[in-house]
């Protein structure tokens, strides 16, 4: 059964006159009057009661009608979509990040871009460092916005900046008032972190190992929010990113004096970059926005000072003006 007799008998039931849907068809009559017959031959009955030279739809031609509608109208909204995915401007790009990110980098960059491709609709999905780095490598998500970098050789890596990071304590706290803090000293300090998966717990990890010492968790969360709750508390101390438009208050946050006391953000993307030219643009507006990708398409590792950058986007990766 092809398109065009869908087409065809839906136009053919809705006039019930075969010249009136030849005419409207541009096709010849012959023509229209042999589709029916093959579409008749084909579901075992006739669609149609004839009198004289009217048509009249009958009980199955009704419920085919229903079918057949359904079934040009899902095809059409397929198309549309599809259409949409292809169009830059009129696109879709779905988004993984990290949930910290959630209150200021995502809606930056989505309210910048804006003023470029209006028209383009994003999904956003917040999680995990590590299932934000899945989701990009199945197909699941176009784009995802992690730190640190993850170590994905089958993904490319855009760096989008540095975030610095503090020590978080709640009032009161014997570290309260200074100017800055040592990861060293809090090595005896009971510690609030996000779980294991989740970047911040990878660099806060990263932070204690480089001090010297094993951290004392106290209590793994799953959201910022909770982490920044559970420290006013008085439950232990934790490492945070440096407040940002969005973020939690500044106030019990301590800025750490230790070199490597920060952490790095980009972008993450599969080896031959998103399947859709609107993802591929947005992709391209955000290395152009960023200080470190017009340099390289990866950071140096932070113990690995020599390592190898590349460019942000790679030349075969097509993407249109």
């Amino acid at each position: 059964m092809q398109l065009r007799e869908l087409q065809w008998f839906t136009t053919l039931a809705e006039t019930e006159h075969i010249t009136e849907a030849s005419i409207r068809l541009n096709i010849s009559q012959p023509t229209l009057s042999r589709a029916l017959a093959r579409l008749e031959r084909k579901l075992g009955v006739q669609l149609f009661d004839r009198h004289q030279n009217r048509l009249r739809l009958n009980k199955y031609g009704e419920l085919f009608q229903a079918h057949a509608l359904r079934a040009l109208n899902e095809i059409d909204r397929g198309e549309q979509r599809i259409a949409a995915l292809v169009d830059p401007d009129r696109g879709s790009v779905s988004l993984g990040f990290a949930h910290s990110f959630g209150g200021w980098l995502i809606p930056d960059l989505l309210n910048r871009y804006r003023g470029i491709a209006s028209s383009t609709s994003f999904e956003l999905h917040g999680g995990a460092c590590d299932s934000v780095v899945d989701s990009v490598r199945q197909g699941r998500i176009d784009i995802g916005f992690v730190a640190p970098e993850p170590a994905a050789d089958d993904l490319e890596w855009v760096p989008l900046g540095r975030e610095a990071l503090c020590l978080r304590v709640p009032a009161g706290h014997v570290f309260e008032g200074r100017d800055h803090v040592a990861m060293a000293d809090v090595a005896d300090e009971p510690m609030i972190a996000l779980k294991a998966g989740y970047g911040l717990r990878q660099v806060t990890d990263r932070l204690c190992r480089e001090a010297g010492f094993s951290p004392r968790i106290e209590i793994e969360v799953t959201e910022l929010s909770t982490l920044h709750a559970l420290v006013a508390a008085g439950m232990g101390v934790a490492v945070v990113p440096a407040a940002h438009s969005g973020h939690a208050s500044t106030v019990g946050n301590i800025p750490l004096s230790d070199p490597t006391a920060f952490r790095c953000y980009g972008a993450v993307v599969r080896r031959h970059g998103p399947r859709g030219q609107a993802a591929r643009r947005f992709l391209k507006f955000v290395a152009g926005v960023s200080p470190l990708s017009t340099r390289s398409n990866r950071s140096p590792s932070e113990g690995d000072p020599k390592r190898v950058l590349r460019t942000a986007v790679p030349a075969a990766w097509p993407v249109s003006a």
